[in-house]
Protein backbone atom coordinates (compact mmCIF):
# COMPACT_ATOMS: atom_id res chain seq x y z
CA UNK A 1 0.00 0.00 0.00
CA UNK A 2 1.03 3.64 -0.43
CA UNK A 3 2.28 5.67 2.54
CA UNK A 4 3.68 9.17 3.08
CA UNK A 5 6.89 9.23 5.11
CA UNK A 6 9.16 11.99 6.31
CA UNK A 7 12.55 10.68 5.21
CA UNK A 8 14.67 13.72 6.07
CA UNK A 9 14.26 17.30 7.28
CA UNK A 10 11.41 18.87 5.26
CA UNK A 11 11.40 15.99 2.79
CA UNK A 12 8.43 13.66 2.22
CA UNK A 13 8.36 10.58 0.01
CA UNK A 14 5.49 8.35 -1.08
CA UNK A 15 6.60 4.75 -0.64
CA UNK A 16 5.15 1.26 -0.85
CA UNK A 17 4.91 -0.32 2.59
CA UNK A 18 3.33 -3.58 3.80
CA UNK A 19 -0.32 -3.48 4.75
CA UNK A 20 -0.57 -3.74 8.58
CA UNK A 21 -1.15 -7.16 10.07
CA UNK A 22 -4.53 -7.51 11.73
CA UNK A 23 -4.50 -8.75 15.34
CA UNK A 24 -7.50 -10.51 16.89
CA UNK A 25 -8.69 -7.31 18.59
CA UNK A 26 -7.83 -4.97 15.67
CA UNK A 27 -10.01 -3.12 13.21
CA UNK A 28 -8.63 -2.46 9.72
CA UNK A 29 -9.66 0.92 8.31
CA UNK A 30 -9.57 2.10 4.72
CA UNK A 31 -8.45 5.68 5.22
CA UNK A 32 -10.57 8.39 3.61
CA UNK A 33 -9.12 11.51 5.26
CA UNK A 34 -6.01 12.12 7.39
CA UNK A 35 -5.34 15.49 9.00
CA UNK A 36 -2.00 17.29 9.11
CA UNK A 37 -1.22 18.17 12.73
CA UNK A 38 1.24 20.63 14.22
CA UNK A 39 3.14 17.65 15.64
CA UNK A 40 3.49 16.32 12.07
CA UNK A 41 5.08 19.67 11.26
CA UNK A 42 7.55 19.16 14.12
CA UNK A 43 8.47 15.76 12.64
CA UNK A 44 8.77 17.40 9.21
CA UNK A 45 11.10 20.10 10.58
CA UNK A 46 13.12 17.69 12.73
CA UNK A 47 12.09 19.20 16.08
CA UNK A 48 9.69 16.53 17.37
CA UNK A 49 10.55 15.26 20.85
CA UNK A 50 10.57 11.55 19.94
CA UNK A 51 9.37 10.97 16.36
CA UNK A 52 12.34 11.02 14.01
CA UNK A 53 12.72 10.27 10.27
CA UNK A 54 12.04 7.99 8.63
CA UNK A 55 8.48 7.89 9.94
CA UNK A 56 5.01 7.66 8.49
CA UNK A 57 3.06 10.86 9.09
CA UNK A 58 -0.26 11.30 10.79
CA UNK A 59 -2.51 10.36 13.68
CA UNK A 60 -5.78 12.10 12.76
CA UNK A 61 -7.97 9.81 10.68
CA UNK A 62 -11.43 8.95 9.43
CA UNK A 63 -12.41 6.08 7.17
CA UNK A 64 -14.34 2.86 6.64
CA UNK A 65 -13.94 -0.45 8.41
CA UNK A 66 -12.96 -3.10 5.86
CA UNK A 67 -12.00 -5.98 8.14
CA UNK A 68 -12.16 -6.91 11.83
CA UNK A 69 -10.21 -9.32 14.00
CA UNK A 70 -11.76 -12.47 15.42
CA UNK A 71 -12.33 -10.93 18.87
CA UNK A 72 -13.88 -7.66 17.66
CA UNK A 73 -17.56 -7.31 18.60
CA UNK A 74 -18.43 -3.62 18.29
CA UNK A 75 -17.61 -3.00 14.63
CA UNK A 76 -18.34 -4.51 11.26
CA UNK A 77 -17.35 -3.98 7.66
CA UNK A 78 -18.71 -0.70 6.34
CA UNK A 79 -18.78 1.20 9.65
CA UNK A 80 -17.57 4.80 9.38
CA UNK A 81 -15.05 5.48 12.14
CA UNK A 82 -12.32 7.61 13.65
CA UNK A 83 -9.57 6.60 16.09
CA UNK A 84 -8.24 7.69 19.47
CA UNK A 85 -4.53 7.37 18.59
CA UNK A 86 -2.89 6.34 21.84
CA UNK A 87 -2.71 3.03 23.67
CA UNK A 88 -1.27 2.84 27.18
CA UNK A 89 0.81 0.06 28.67
CA UNK A 90 -2.03 -0.74 31.07
CA UNK A 91 0.33 -1.29 33.99
CA UNK A 92 1.71 2.08 35.09
CA UNK A 93 0.20 4.39 37.71
CA UNK A 94 -1.19 6.68 35.02
CA UNK A 95 -2.90 3.96 32.98
CA UNK A 96 -4.55 2.74 36.17
CA UNK A 97 -6.04 6.25 36.55
CA UNK A 98 -7.10 6.27 32.86
CA UNK A 99 -4.45 8.92 32.18
CA UNK A 100 -3.13 7.15 29.10
CA UNK A 101 -1.85 10.49 27.78
CA UNK A 102 0.78 10.45 30.55
CA UNK A 103 1.88 6.84 30.08
CA UNK A 104 5.61 6.79 29.35
CA UNK A 105 5.27 3.56 27.38
CA UNK A 106 2.17 4.37 25.36
CA UNK A 107 1.87 3.37 21.72
CA UNK A 108 1.13 6.12 19.20
CA UNK A 109 0.98 6.22 15.39
CA UNK A 110 4.06 7.05 13.37
CA UNK A 111 6.40 5.07 15.61
CA UNK A 112 7.96 1.61 15.18
CA UNK A 113 5.06 -0.02 17.09
CA UNK A 114 2.20 1.57 15.16
CA UNK A 115 2.08 2.90 11.60
CA UNK A 116 0.98 6.49 10.96
CA UNK A 117 -2.33 7.41 9.34
CA UNK A 118 -0.98 8.73 6.02
CA UNK A 119 -1.56 5.28 4.56
CA UNK A 120 -4.20 3.54 2.50
CA UNK A 121 -5.01 1.10 5.33
CA UNK A 122 -4.64 1.78 9.06
CA UNK A 123 -5.11 -0.72 11.88
CA UNK A 124 -6.32 0.17 15.37
CA UNK A 125 -7.29 -1.76 18.51
CA UNK A 126 -11.07 -1.99 18.92
CA UNK A 127 -10.95 -0.03 22.18
CA UNK A 128 -9.60 3.03 20.34
CA UNK A 129 -12.15 3.07 17.51
CA UNK A 130 -15.22 5.34 17.55
CA UNK A 131 -18.17 5.27 15.19
CA UNK A 132 -19.14 8.31 13.14
CA UNK A 133 -22.75 9.11 12.37
CA UNK A 134 -23.71 8.93 8.70
CA UNK A 135 -24.36 12.70 8.78
CA UNK A 136 -20.72 13.41 9.72
CA UNK A 137 -18.32 13.89 6.82
CA UNK A 138 -14.96 12.15 6.87
CA UNK A 139 -13.27 15.56 7.05
CA UNK A 140 -15.13 16.57 10.20
CA UNK A 141 -14.68 13.05 11.57
CA UNK A 142 -10.91 13.42 11.26
CA UNK A 143 -11.13 16.59 13.40
CA UNK A 144 -12.38 14.60 16.40
CA UNK A 145 -8.80 14.06 17.57
CA UNK A 146 -7.66 17.71 17.58
CA UNK A 147 -11.03 18.72 19.07
CA UNK A 148 -10.26 16.31 21.94
CA UNK A 149 -7.01 18.23 22.53
CA UNK A 150 -9.02 21.43 22.90
CA UNK A 151 -11.59 19.79 25.17
CA UNK A 152 -8.79 18.50 27.41
CA UNK A 153 -7.07 21.91 27.51
CA UNK A 154 -10.21 23.47 28.95
CA UNK A 155 -11.16 20.51 31.13
CA UNK A 156 -7.78 20.72 32.88
CA UNK A 157 -8.73 24.09 34.37
CA UNK A 158 -10.13 23.90 37.90
CA UNK A 159 -11.74 27.35 38.18
CA UNK A 160 -15.52 27.50 38.48
CA UNK A 161 -15.97 30.93 36.90
CA UNK A 162 -16.57 30.92 33.15
CA UNK A 163 -16.81 34.64 32.57
CA UNK A 164 -13.76 35.10 30.33
CA UNK A 165 -11.18 32.99 28.53
CA UNK A 166 -8.29 34.34 26.45
CA UNK A 167 -6.87 32.12 23.72
CA UNK A 168 -3.43 33.23 22.54
CA UNK A 169 -2.95 31.89 18.99
CA UNK A 170 -5.73 30.56 16.80
CA UNK A 171 -4.19 27.94 14.60
CA UNK A 172 -6.04 24.62 14.45
CA UNK A 173 -5.89 23.87 18.18
CA UNK A 174 -6.50 27.46 19.25
CA UNK A 175 -9.51 27.65 16.93
CA UNK A 176 -10.90 24.39 18.29
CA UNK A 177 -10.38 25.80 21.80
CA UNK A 178 -12.74 28.60 20.74
CA UNK A 179 -15.32 25.95 19.82
CA UNK A 180 -14.78 24.02 23.06
CA UNK A 181 -14.98 27.20 25.18
CA UNK A 182 -18.17 28.22 23.38
CA UNK A 183 -19.73 24.81 23.96
CA UNK A 184 -18.64 24.87 27.63
CA UNK A 185 -20.43 28.16 28.23
CA UNK A 186 -17.71 30.80 28.51
CA UNK A 187 -19.39 34.21 28.27
CA UNK A 188 -16.44 36.13 26.81
CA UNK A 189 -13.96 34.51 24.45
CA UNK A 190 -11.02 36.72 23.45
CA UNK A 191 -8.47 35.55 20.88
CA UNK A 192 -5.23 36.69 19.30
CA UNK A 193 -3.40 35.86 16.10
CA UNK A 194 -1.04 37.60 13.70
CA UNK A 195 -3.05 36.38 10.66
CA UNK A 196 -6.19 38.39 9.77
CA UNK A 197 -7.84 35.25 8.35
CA UNK A 198 -7.49 33.43 11.67
CA UNK A 199 -8.76 36.40 13.66
CA UNK A 200 -11.82 36.72 11.45
CA UNK A 201 -12.47 32.98 11.67
CA UNK A 202 -12.38 33.05 15.48
CA UNK A 203 -14.95 35.84 15.49
CA UNK A 204 -17.26 33.72 13.35
CA UNK A 205 -16.82 30.86 15.81
CA UNK A 206 -17.82 32.81 18.90
CA UNK A 207 -14.99 35.13 19.99
CA UNK A 208 -16.23 38.59 20.98
CA UNK A 209 -13.02 40.23 19.81
CA UNK A 210 -9.68 39.17 18.30
CA UNK A 211 -6.42 41.08 18.50
CA UNK A 212 -3.19 41.23 16.52
CA UNK A 213 -0.46 40.77 19.17
CA UNK A 214 2.04 42.63 16.99
CA UNK A 215 -0.11 45.76 16.82
CA UNK A 216 -2.66 45.76 19.63
CA UNK A 217 -2.35 46.20 23.38
CA UNK A 218 -3.68 42.74 24.17
CA UNK A 219 -3.21 42.88 27.92
CA UNK A 220 -4.71 46.39 28.21
CA UNK A 221 -7.72 45.49 26.13
CA UNK A 222 -8.35 42.30 28.11
CA UNK A 223 -8.34 44.30 31.32
CA UNK A 224 -10.82 46.81 29.84
CA UNK A 225 -13.18 44.03 28.78
CA UNK A 226 -13.06 42.43 32.23
CA UNK A 227 -13.44 45.57 34.37
CA UNK A 228 -9.75 45.49 35.26
CA UNK A 229 -9.75 41.93 36.61
CA UNK A 230 -8.27 39.92 33.74
CA UNK A 231 -9.37 36.59 32.32
CA UNK A 232 -10.33 33.60 34.45
CA UNK A 233 -8.35 31.37 32.10
CA UNK A 234 -5.71 32.03 29.44
CA UNK A 235 -4.70 29.29 27.01
CA UNK A 236 -1.29 29.46 25.32
CA UNK A 237 -1.77 27.98 21.84
CA UNK A 238 1.23 29.55 20.11
CA UNK A 239 4.96 29.86 20.77
CA UNK A 240 5.96 33.53 20.46
CA UNK A 241 8.93 34.51 22.65
CA UNK A 242 6.86 36.82 24.89
CA UNK A 243 3.73 34.69 25.08
CA UNK A 244 4.11 33.42 28.65
CA UNK A 245 4.52 36.94 29.99
CA UNK A 246 1.53 38.00 27.92
CA UNK A 247 -0.54 35.14 29.29
CA UNK A 248 0.24 36.12 32.87
CA UNK A 249 -0.55 39.77 32.18
CA UNK A 250 -3.95 38.80 30.72
CA UNK A 251 -4.93 36.57 33.64
CA UNK A 252 -6.66 37.67 36.83
CA UNK A 253 -5.41 37.10 40.35
CA UNK A 254 -5.92 33.43 41.26
CA UNK A 255 -6.65 32.77 37.59
CA UNK A 256 -5.23 29.92 35.52
CA UNK A 257 -2.88 29.63 32.56
CA UNK A 258 -3.00 26.52 30.39
CA UNK A 259 -0.01 25.63 28.24
CA UNK A 260 -1.25 23.82 25.14
CA UNK A 261 1.27 24.65 22.40
CA UNK A 262 4.21 22.30 21.84
CA UNK A 263 6.95 24.89 22.40
CA UNK A 264 10.22 23.13 21.71
CA UNK A 265 12.65 26.02 22.18
CA UNK A 266 13.46 27.90 25.41
CA UNK A 267 11.57 31.18 25.78
CA UNK A 268 11.91 33.80 28.55
CA UNK A 269 9.35 34.02 31.34
CA UNK A 270 9.17 36.72 34.02
CA UNK A 271 7.52 34.59 36.68
CA UNK A 272 7.19 37.31 39.35
CA UNK A 273 3.81 38.27 37.91
CA UNK A 274 2.61 34.69 38.36
CA UNK A 275 3.81 34.61 41.97
CA UNK A 276 2.49 38.10 42.80
CA UNK A 277 -0.98 37.24 41.45
CA UNK A 278 -1.03 33.63 42.71
CA UNK A 279 -1.80 32.30 39.26
CA UNK A 280 -1.85 28.59 38.51
CA UNK A 281 0.00 27.26 35.45
CA UNK A 282 -0.81 23.82 34.04
CA UNK A 283 0.16 21.79 31.02
CA UNK A 284 -2.28 19.96 28.74
CA UNK A 285 -0.89 16.89 27.00
CA UNK A 286 -3.17 15.45 24.29
CA UNK A 287 -6.28 14.17 26.12
CA UNK A 288 -7.79 11.63 28.44
CA UNK A 289 -10.18 9.04 27.07
CA UNK A 290 -13.12 10.97 28.52
CA UNK A 291 -12.08 14.04 26.53
CA UNK A 292 -12.04 12.04 23.30
CA UNK A 293 -15.47 10.64 24.16
CA UNK A 294 -16.73 14.20 24.67
CA UNK A 295 -15.23 15.35 21.37
CA UNK A 296 -16.80 12.40 19.54
CA UNK A 297 -20.17 13.26 21.09
CA UNK A 298 -19.80 16.86 19.92
CA UNK A 299 -18.91 15.77 16.39
CA UNK A 300 -21.71 13.20 16.18
CA UNK A 301 -24.05 15.74 17.76
CA UNK A 302 -23.62 18.11 14.84
CA UNK A 303 -21.02 20.69 15.89
CA UNK A 304 -20.01 22.35 12.61
CA UNK A 305 -16.25 22.30 12.02
CA UNK A 306 -16.40 22.38 8.23
CA UNK A 307 -15.01 25.92 7.95
CA UNK A 308 -11.74 24.82 9.55
CA UNK A 309 -10.71 22.57 6.65
CA UNK A 310 -9.00 25.09 4.40
CA UNK A 311 -6.88 22.84 2.16
CA UNK A 312 -7.45 19.37 0.72
CA UNK A 313 -4.68 17.53 -1.10
CA UNK A 314 -4.27 13.94 -2.30
CA UNK A 315 -1.72 11.60 -0.69
CA UNK A 316 0.84 12.11 -3.45
CA UNK A 317 0.91 15.86 -2.62
CA UNK A 318 1.72 15.38 1.07
CA UNK A 319 4.98 17.33 0.62
CA UNK A 320 2.98 20.35 -0.52
CA UNK A 321 0.52 19.89 2.35
CA UNK A 322 3.37 20.16 4.87
CA UNK A 323 4.90 23.08 2.98
CA UNK A 324 1.62 25.00 3.14
CA UNK A 325 1.46 24.62 6.90
CA UNK A 326 5.17 25.24 7.38
CA UNK A 327 5.51 28.30 5.19
CA UNK A 328 2.00 29.73 5.71
CA UNK A 329 1.94 30.37 1.96
CA UNK A 330 -1.82 30.90 2.09
CA UNK A 331 -4.63 31.27 4.60
CA UNK A 332 -4.68 28.03 6.52
CA UNK A 333 -6.35 26.45 9.55
CA UNK A 334 -6.41 22.72 8.82
CA UNK A 335 -4.85 20.85 5.91
CA UNK A 336 -6.16 17.37 5.21
CA UNK A 337 -4.88 14.62 2.95
CA UNK A 338 -7.56 12.73 1.04
CA UNK A 339 -7.59 9.19 -0.31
Amino acid sequence: MKAALVVDTEKVEIQDVPEPELKDDDVLIKVKVAGVCGSDLHLFKGTHAFRKPPAVLGHEVAGDVVKVGSKVTKFKEGDRVTVLPQVGCGECEFCKQDLVNLCLNKKVPGTPNWIGTFVEYFNAPEETVFKLEDSVTYEIGSLTEPLAVAVHALARASMKSRDCVVILGTGTIGMLCVVAAREMGFKKIITTDTAPFNREMSLRQGAIVSYDPLKDDVEGNVKKLTDGRGADLTLVCAGAPNILDQASACTRRRGEIGLVAMITKPIPFYCYSTVFNEQTVYGAMTYETCDFVKAAEMVNGGVDLSAFVTQRLPLDQTQEALDILNQKKEDVIKVVVTF
